[in-house]
């Protein structure tokens, strides 16, 4: 099968286009036929990393990278019962593990997956997953009818599900962009816009129920500023508060979770339901071929793409 590989830590020139061994499957697994993948920031991020490309893929050389797909089950292991060949399925398979998404077939965990929606195609469902999962595992429980929410960055990749997802909650959802992006993000759901280049969001809002940091962790310590008493930060740029995170946050009562998005099958199907009655819809900016996965790591790299990037398989 073709695969998209790299040997080593470094940038895009390493991403090449090879003919690698066709995946096997456990007893617990589907083999499934890719038609189209979505590119994170995480993505970008790790292949730079040897030290995380060690604790992800251990000696295996050559590494197939990411982990969002959406495609077709094309064999079925002998202990799977939720999905049969022919079906037509879209995950975050083995997040934060070895995903091995830039590929014709990809191995995955039955628990790691979901049937597409009727109706729904395979760029809209690949672009469904690791963003969608991080805004719904974020929210989800979290936040009660009424409940005002700052969404930071509601026109990336996270953002913008996180704004729907907070509104299909209940919530009263303010979101930061550029003003360029104001329109986008309003449309999404969110009822006030805060241009983050031109006003500081700690200087204009207060008594804030929750507050979702996607962008740094210096933002998320200035979003600790906007927060009712008992109210609570979710960040995943944060891996733990730092000393004077945690003592604002002792001091004013207010909690700090610390997000790393899980695969999960079950918040899968959440998601499909939410796909299927449309009350979310995910935003494609870009489309790449396979073999152009390269220039999609390029344009996520930008930090300035509106909603999704997806590669075509």
């Amino acid at each position: 099968m073709k695969a998209i590989i790299t040997h080593q830590a470094g940038g895009i020139e390493n991403l090449q286009l090879h003919d690698v061994e066709k995946p096997t499957i456990r007893a617990n697994e589907v083999l499934v036929e890719t038609r189209a993948i979505s590119i994170n920031p995480a993505d970008t991020k790790v292949k730079y990393a040897e030290e995380a490309l060690l604790d992800l893929y251990g000696e295996e050389r050559p590494i197939i990278l990411g982990w969002d797909i959406a495609g077709t089950v094309i064999e079925a292991g002998a202990n799977v019962t939720n999905f049969k060949v022919g079906d037509n399925v879209f995950g975050m398979v083995n997040f934060p593990g070895n995903g091995k998404a830039y590929a014709e077939y990809v191995a995955s965990p039955e628990s790691h997956i979901a049937l597409i929606p009727e109706g729904v195609n395979f760029i809209d469902a690949a672009a469904t997953t690791l963003a969608a999962m991080t805004a719904y595992q974020a929210l989800n429980g979290r936040v009660n009818q009424g409940d005002k929410v700052l969404i930071h960055a509601g026109s990336g990749g996270v953002g913008h599900f996180a704004v729907q997802i907070a509104k299909q909650m209940g919530a009263y959802v303010y979101s930061t962009s550029s003003v360029r992006n104001k329109d986008f993000v309003m449309s999404l759901g969110a009822d006030e816009h805060i241009d983050y280049r031109e006003q500081d969001f700690e200087k204009v809002l207060h008594d804030i129920d929750l507050a979702f940091d996607t962008v740094s962790p210096e933002n998320a310590e200035k979003s600790l500023q906007v927060l009712r008493s008992g109210g609570q930060l979710v960040s995943i740029t944060i891996r733990e508060p730092s000393d004077n995170m945690q003592k604002t946050a002792f001091e004013s009562n207010l909690k700090i979770t610390p997000l790393l998005v899980q695969s999960n099958g079950e918040d899968a199907s959440k998601i499909s339901e939410m796909l299927a009655n449309n009350s979310i819809k995910p935003h494609v900016s870009q489309i790449f071929e396979f073999k152009d996965l390269a220039l999609a790591h390029t344009a996520v790299e930008t930090g300035r793409t509106v909603g999704k990037v997806i590669v075509t398989v």
